[in-house]
């Protein structure tokens, strides 16, 4: 099974990852981020793109990554990662069906100004990131056009990440 967490840059996806993880018996945690990071190292590079989901070898070798690695490993993939593209989501989740692999995607929420307030204290990245303020906008149109009726949305505003994590992990083994 795979335990996709969605949301924004800047909600506390990997954090809470992390303790889902621990929460969860015989599961890992699968960083698709780091696919797109493979192909960013590819030379000389492949066509120029703001963002590495654009490329479309990233959705099929996330598929085919968390698939070996379940086929490997078996037990439960957490995967943080921002998916705010609608056609990629389905790509993504079409293919992880095609390999009879459950995905429960929930989407980790906080109102705009508690995610600006997060951004701008954030001591791992940085404070303010222009990276993360950039997609505050793309993930508000999401969230109201597919992405939380795509997911179980946990509304993290008032929530710290253990709480976030074990409605998670209570919802997954419920």
């Amino acid at each position: 099974m795979i335990v996709w967490l969605n949301g924004t840059h800047g909600v506390g996806k990997t954090t809470t990852a992390a303790l889902v993880q621990r929460l969860l018996p015989d599961s890992r945690v699968f960083d698709a981020e780091k696919v797109g990071e493979t192909l960013m190292d590819i030379t000389p590079g492949l066509p120029e793109t703001d963002n590495f989901q654009h490329w479309p070898p990233w959705r099929p070798l996330v598929v085919e990554t968390a698939r070996r690695v379940l086929d490997y490993a078996g037990g439960t993939l957490v995967m943080p990662m921002t998916v705010l593209v609608e056609e990629y989501w389905r790509e993504i989740s079409a293919g992880l069906a095609g390999h009879g692999i459950p995905v429960r995607h929930f989407v980790l929420h906080a109102d705009q100004d508690t995610l600006r307030g997060r951004i701008a204290g954030d001591t791992v990245v940085g404070p303010n990131s222009s990276f993360r303020l950039q997609y505050l906008e793309p993930y508000a149109e999401a969230a109201c056009t597919w992405l939380h009726a795509e997911a179980e949305v946990v509304d993290t505003t008032h929530l710290t990440p253990d709480q976030a994590a074990l409605r998670i992990a209570e919802a997954v083994e419920g």
